[in-house]
């Protein structure tokens, strides 16, 4: 088809790799990125054209695309291991920020998600932050880390972290294994749904079977439900008789309807034993 066309024809993984790497902004996530798109492309690395054309030269020969082909390969194969070497030395970085975490008995609750559910939405409205948050798919890569204080001078870390779809790349699951981690040592998830999504449900089961796969499956979870600004009174009576006893209907951008969300993640933890419990929960005191 390509050639047909004149246009580049790339696969779906491509075209996900691709928007990832236009959104990666640290140093971590654009390393992340460039290991993940290595190693999809690596097995696909075929001659093309004049200069790498796979010709033979007699039984036992070499043809000059292919060894071209080869060079390329082996100047990827050592790009891997050098990207692979300096995301585990970020890793053992955050290993030590994860462990001063714990000495200090400071909760994380890490918001997770299918893309564009509104997880950066929901972290700016309750940290009063500024992270990018935009209606486009992918928009926030790099995983934000935010604390927020509770009364009585009680601090939770609340963990930001990429939107998932259906059916991750692989090479982009193992690549970015290293900062998704975070959500399996995570002592608490918020599993962000889009409630105004035809698709909601089916985004649910995709982020649930993306946790399983993360080692989070049995981290404990509030549903969260967003955007239900977007539906009207009947809707949302009907999502909210379908809902569990740990689900809550909010709209990001409005402070006010996070309060009980926020009353939930303070009684959790105080059961568990993080946080001291108190009467009041952030927002209380405010007009």
């Amino acid at each position: 088809m390509a050639e047909e066309t004149e246009l580049k024809v790339i696969d779906r993984t491509t075209l996900i790799l691709d928007i990832f790497a236009q959104h990666a902004r640290s140093a971590d996530g654009k390393l992340q990125v460039e290991l993940a798109q290595l190693r999809y492309m690596l097995p696909r690395m075929v001659g093309k054209g004049t200069a790498m054309s796979r010709l033979a030269g007699g039984i036992g020969g070499r043809g000059p695309g292919e060894t071209k082909l080869e060079i390329d390969r082996r100047r990827a194969k050592e790009r891997i291991n050098a990207l692979t070497r300096r995301l585990d030395e970020l890793r053992q970085r955050r290993d030590q920020r994860r462990a001063l975490r714990r000495s200090t008995n400071v909760p994380v609750v890490a918001i997770v998600g299918y893309t564009n559910a509104g997880k950066s939405s929901l972290l700016n409205t309750v940290t009063q932050s500024e992270v990018l948050a935009e209606n486009k798919l992918f928009a926030t890569l790099d995983p934000t880390v935010r604390r927020i204080r509770f009364p009585e001078d009680r601090e939770v870390v609340l963990l930001d972290t990429v939107g998932f779809i259906r059916d991750l790349p692989p090479a982009l699951l193992q690549a970015f294994s290293a900062t998704l981690e975070e959500v399996a040592d995570a002592d608490l998830l918020l599993l962000v749904v889009d409630a105004s999504d035809p698709d909601r449900d089916q985004q649910r089961s995709a982020v649930e079977a993306i946790l399983g796969d993360l080692g989070a499956g049995k981290v404990p979870r509030l549903l969260v439900f967003n955007k239900c600004d977007l539906l009207d009174a009947e809707e949302l009576a009907v999502r909210r008789a379908e809902a569990g006893p740990d689900s809550f209907f909010i709209t990001a951008l409005d402070r006010r309807s996070t309060f009980p969300l926020m009353q939930a993640i303070e009684n959790h933890l105080w059961e568990r034993g993080m946080i001291e419990r108190s009467p009041t929960f952030p927002g209380d005191d405010e007009s």
